[in-house]
Order: structure tokens, then sequence, then C-alpha cells
């Protein structure tokens, strides 16, 4: 990249795109995601009614943890692979990711249909509830949501600013209204 005076970037030429490790970015999201579901199912496991004690948490409870991870990694892998394609990084990566991850979680339950699930003729009722109209759905919603996020500045907060603790109280309190009569060193003189 060119550099004008002062050592900042040069206005006139658009910066160049850093492509993003796809792999290690999916595999590194995908942990986190393990380790929420993880959390998740030891909550889950926790106060559920079972007999299985411990061992619920991978019997029981444990495909939440492989669905929470295979979230972040789809998630990641999606946002990386359109950021890298388009060499772009703005809030349309984030919105494609979410939409991906949103999908995913829409469709879980349809492929787990039980034989006595059918053969009780409440498949009709799952279905419903995990079915492509709700991947799509669900694709809308969380692509919505993380594109919007991306789109603030990925950060809860908003626009971080380089304001001190003073001067960001300073803003927040009304400050007292000036004199008309002027203070005590304007009017000696």
């Amino acid at each position: 990249m060119v550099e004008s005076q002062g050592g900042q970037p040069s206005t006139s030429q658009a910066a160049v795109y850093d492509p993003k490790p796809s792999i290690r970015y999916a595999s590194a999201v995908g942990l986190q995601g393990a380790a929420v579901g993880a959390f998740i199912s030891a909550v889950q496991n926790a106060l559920g009614n079972h007999s299985q004690g411990a061992a619920g948490f991978f019997t029981r409870t444990g495909g939440t943890i492989g669905f929470f991870a295979a979230m972040g990694a789809t998630f990641a892998l999606t946002e990386s692979v359109v950021a890298n394609t388009r060499e772009k990084d703005d809030a349309l990566n984030g919105v494609a990711g979410g939409c991906a991850a949103g999908f995913l979680a829409g469709i879980r339950g349809t492929f787990r249909l039980t034989l006595e699930a059918l053969q009780a003729h409440s498949s009709l009722r799952q279905l419903s509830a995990r079915s492509l109209p709700m991947a799509v759905a669900s694709c809308a919603v969380l692509g919505a949501a993380v594109g919007t996020f991306d789109y603030g500045g990925k950060d809860i907060r908003g626009v971080s600013t380089t304001e001190s603790r003073e001067e960001r109280r300073k803003r927040f309190f009304k400050h007292p209204p000036p004199s008309p009569f002027g203070t005590a060193a304007e009017t000696s003189e």
C-alpha cells in the first residue's frame, strides 16, 4: 500500500484485502461452539430428571455439543469463504455465515425421526417444527441478526471512541446554565 506523508495510507488507492484462513477460523469457532454446547449440555443434564447420572452429559444431551460445534464451524467457514471470494470484509459476509448457521439450526431434527415417531403418527408435528420452511426462516432471522451486528461495527457498545472516562462523564451529565450576571472575576473588571 502506498503511504502518504505522516505514515497514513493514501486515500487515492483502495485498501488491499487480507484473505482469511478459512479452515483455521472454522476450527477455532467450532471449538468455541463446542465449549458453549458443553456448558449447555451440562446445564441440561443437571436440571433434567434421569437415571443416567453424569453419563447423561454425553448420552442424553451430548448432541448439543456437536450441534453447537457444527453451527459455529458452519458460520465461520461460510463467512470466511464468502469474504475470500468477494475480497471484501463487510456485513454481507456475516449475513451469509448467519444464514448458513441458521439453516443448519432450522433443519436440525428433520433427519432424526425415529421409527416410534413414525408409527405414532407424530411425524407431522416434528416435521412442522423442523422443516425446510423453518430452515429458511431461521436462515433469514440469523442472517439478518448477524448482518445487523456486523453493519453496526461488530461491537455491542457501538463505535469505539478514544474518550476518557471523565470526558464521557461530562458529556453524559447536564451542565449548569451560565449565570446571566457572569462570575465574580468578570464583574470586578
